[in-house]
């Protein structure tokens, strides 16, 4: 580590030491998903991934581990991060990470999203922190800085409770619009073009959305509940996670509004949460990297300090 910024250099064994752990840890934890699915896996989330992907994924997380330890072993004096990962990378493979298998799942009342948060955490993480490493904006800010455990146990709780931040949100666009008859504007909605239909899922959800953080910032009661997204003092990829139940509640149910009464098909719906999974990481990253126009498209990490809307139309 350097002594005088306090981030990672790279040929001292730490950044594979850490990358070990990591990676071993989402290995223990993805062999739980395979053996207890019905609690740990999300029906919705199930419907996109196969068991044998999941499979050569988790065997693939196992076998990295195990080459990071070796490499940290070789290039770190301090042997302790290496023997950490190569221990619970072992306490993987006796769980049975070379042997589970994708079995049918029966369906249970209340679940816990540890494959959606595992995922999203590797994708993130494999995305983002060599952007942060190779394009950092604040040059002396450390990986695990102050504020990373708070960020990451934000992070965590909302994967992990998708279930229930799914139900509450949803529910008050059902019982306000639930009984207007709206299948025949979902079929023309549907029947539009896919980019057309996209495009207009962008626009009407940002709209609400944008309003939503309005109100948050203009009423001194809500501003409560959304000053914790603003507490954070060092900004990077897991800094967006940070932010307060009511915060999620409000922004979300009214986000789901032109979603439900709109009716979008289900492939335009899954295409715009997965890019606003990725750009709410995105504009919170500590990168310099220049987006040219981009920016005046969609909020790019320079603006992020500002809290502007995703999308700027």
């Amino acid at each position: 580590m350097d002594k005088h910024s306090g981030t990672f250099a790279f040929g001292e064994g730490k950044i594979s030491g850490y990358t070990s752990i990591f990676l071993a840890i989402l290995s223990v934890l993805g062999v739980l998903c395979f053996q207890y699915p019905e609690w740990l896996t999300t029906p919705e989330f199930r419907e996109v991934y196969t068991g044998a992907s999941m499979k050569a994924l988790l065997t693939g997380c196992i076998i990295a581990s195990f080459f990071f330890a070796v490499l940290s072993f070789m290039l770190s004096r301090k042997k302790k991060w290496a023997t950490i990962a190569i221990v619970i990378a072992t306490l993987a493979i006796v769980l049975g990470g070379f042997t589970v298998q994708g079995r049918s799942v029966h369906k249970t009342n209340w679940h816990l999203g540890l494959d959606w948060l595992l995922l999203d955490l590797l994708l993130m993480a494999v995305i983002f922190v060599p952007i942060e490493w190779a394009f950092p904006k604040r040059t002396d800010q450390t990986k695990f800085h102050a504020e990373w455990r708070t960020d990451l146990v934000y992070f965590v709780v909302s994967h992990l409770f998708i279930q229930f931040f799914g139900v509450i949100t949803q529910k008050p666009a059902t019982l306000f619009f639930g009984g207007m008859g709206l299948s025949g504007l979902h079929s023309r909605v549907q029947g539009l073009p896919f980019a057309l239909e996209l495009l207009t899922a962008f626009v009407v959800t940002d709209l609400f959305q944008y309003w939503a953080h309005r109100i948050f910032h203009s009423q001194t009661y809500l501003w409560r509940f959304h000053s914790v997204h603003h507490s954070t003092k060092h900004m990077d990829w897991l800094a967006g996670s940070r932010t307060h139940f009511i915060d999620i509640f409000v922004t979300r149910s009214f986000t789901f509004i032109p979603l439900y009464v709109l009716g979008f098909s289900e492939i335009v719906v899954n295409v715009y949460i997965v890019f606003m999974a990725i750009h709410a990481v995105l504009i919170h990253a500590n990168t310099r990297i220049n987006f040219g126009f981009v920016k005046y498209i969609i909020a790019t990490p320079p603006l992020a300090p500002l809290r502007r809307p995703a999308l700027l139309w």
